[in-house]
C-alpha cells in the first residue's frame, strides 16, 4: 500500500461527553514544514481535538498515524515521545526559574548528584540562538522577560525535546505587534526545520499570516479546509459563522 506524505493523520475522530457530541467524524493531516491553522467559535471543538492528539483526552473512535503509522496516544507522555509537543496559552513556564531550568524542568542533567547548571546554560543557548533569539541574560528568572522571549522559551524547550508535531494555541495572546512578529519568525524557522505545526487561534489575521492550510470546525464537524492563499478572511469568517462562504 502506497505510503502517505503526511506527518500526522487524524481520521473519522469522534469524541463525545455525557452525550454531547464534541467531535463528529473529525479528519485532519498535517505535513513536514507546514503550519495547518484551527478555527472556529467557542466549543466548536479545537480544543478537544488538540486535546487529543496531545494525549489529554482519549477519542472514541477514529484512527491517528504518525509518520504513517497507526499510534495509541494513551497520554500526554506517549505524546512527547512520538515528537508531539503542546504549548499552551499559559505556556506552562515555571516564573520563578531562569531559562534553562525552566528547558530542563523534571529532567535536569547531573553529575555526582550536582546540577551540571553551566551545561543546561549552554544547550539552552544553542537552541534559542538556532531559533535566533537573543535574550541577554539566561540567569534572570523567565517572569522578568518580556512575552514573546517566554513564547521563545516555550517553544525552544519544546525543539529540544525533539519536537516533530507542535500545537501552539493562541501563540499571540497578549503579545504586541513586535512581539507578535517575532513568533511569526520563530513559525518560519521551525518549519526549516522540518517541524509541523497546529496553531489554534480566534486571530484571523494570524491564521492568514501564519498558517498554509487553515481548517474552520462548527459544531464539533469539520467544515472546511482552506489553502491560505486561495480564500479571502471574509470566506474564512463566514465559515466560522455560517458553515459556507
Amino acid at each position: 500500500m502506497e505510503q502517505s506524505h503526511y506527518l500526522v493523520e487524524m481520521n473519522h475522530i469522534y469524541k463525545s461527553f455525557s452525550g454531547v457530541e464534541a467531535l463528529k467524524d473529525v479528519s485532519i493531516n498535517l505535513k513536514k514544514n507546514e503550519v495547518v491553522g484551527i478555527v472556529g467559535h467557542n466549543g466548536a471543538g479545537k480544543s478537544t481535538l488538540i486535546k487529543i492528539l496531545s494525549g489529554a483526552l482519549r477519542k472514541d473512535s477514529g484512527e491517528i498515524l504518525i509518520e504513517n503509522k497507526m499510534v495509541d496516544i494513551s497520554g500526554p507522555k506517549t505524546a512527547r515521545k512520538m515528537g508531539i509537543e503542546t504549548i499552551y496559552q499559559d505556556l506552562a513556564l515555571s516564573g520563578n526559574l531562569d531559562v534553562a531550568a525552566n528547558f530542563f524542568l523534571g529532567n535536569e542533567k547531573s553529575r555526582f548528584f550536582f546540577l551540571q547548571n553551566r551545561l543546561m546554560k549552554e544547550e539552552a543557548k544553542k537552541i534559542l540562538e538556532e531559533l535566533k533569539i537573543k535574550i541577554q541574560s539566561y540567569s534572570v528568572p523567565v517572569d522578568f522577560l518580556s512575552g514573546g522571549q517566554r513564547q521563545a522559551v516555550a517553544i525552544g524547550r519544546a525543539i529540544y525535546n525533539k519536537a516533530k508535531v507542535l500545537i501552539m494555541d493562541e501563540p499571540t495572546a497578549a503579545l504586541g505587534i513586535e512581539e507578535t512578529k517575532r513568533v511569526g519568525d520563530l513559525i518560519n524557522q521551525l518549519k526549516k526545520q522540518d517541524v509541523g505545526i497546529f496553531l489554534i487561534s480566534h486571530d484571523i489575521h494570524d491564521v492568514f499570516d501564519f498558517c498554509d492550510r487553515i481548517a474552520v470546525l462548527k459544531n464539533g464537524e469539520l467544515v472546511d479546509i482552506c489553502i491560505s492563499n486561495e480564500v479571502t478572511k471574509d470566506d474564512v469568517v463566514s465559515l466560522i459563522i455560517k458553515g459556507t462562504r
